[in-house]
C-alpha cells in the first residue's frame, strides 16, 4: 500500500489534467455510493489521490462535488446516501466511459497501484 506521501509524490511526477481531477471526483463518489469495483487497497489509493487533487481545477464539477464529498465523509444518513447515489448518476453521465477507461488505464501504467 502506498502512504499519503507516495502518492503526493506520484501526482507531482504525473500531474493529472482536469478531466483527470473530474475522473477522481467520479471515482470517489462511486468508493461512497458503494459501487466502485475496485479491491480494497485500490480505493484506499484513490481514496488518498482525491485528497491529493481535491483543490486542484476540474473540468466538469464545482465545489459542490468537493462538498458533498466531505459531508458523506462525517457521515452517511439516508438522506446523504440518495444525495451520492444522485451525484454518482450525473457523474457518471457527464464522464465518457472512454474517458474513464483511459484514466484508470493510466493511473496504473503510470504505477499508482504499485
Amino acid at each position: 500500500m502506498k502512504t499519503t506521501e507516495q502518492i503526493a509524490q506520484w501526482v507531482k511526477e504525473h500531474p493529472l489534467a482536469p478531466i483527470h481531477v473530474d475522473c477522481a471526483i467520479t471515482v470517489m463518489l462511486k468508493i461512497l455510493d458503494g459501487k466502485c469495483k475496485m479491491n480494497a487497497e485500490e480505493k484506499m489509493v484513490m481514496t488518498a489521490l482525491y485528497q491529493q487533487v481535491k483543490n486542484f481545477p476540474s473540468q466538469l464539477f464545482g465545489e459542490q462535488y468537493h462538498q458533498l464529498i466531505t459531508n458523506a465523509n462525517n457521515g452517511l444518513d439516508e438522506a446523504m446516501k440518495m444525495q451520492i447515489y444522485e451525484q454518482r448518476l450525473l457523474a457518471e453521465t457527464m464522464l465518457s466511459r472512454p474517458v474513464m477507461k483511459e484514466f484508470k488505464a493510466m493511473i496504473r501504467e503510470q504505477g499508482l497501484f504499485k
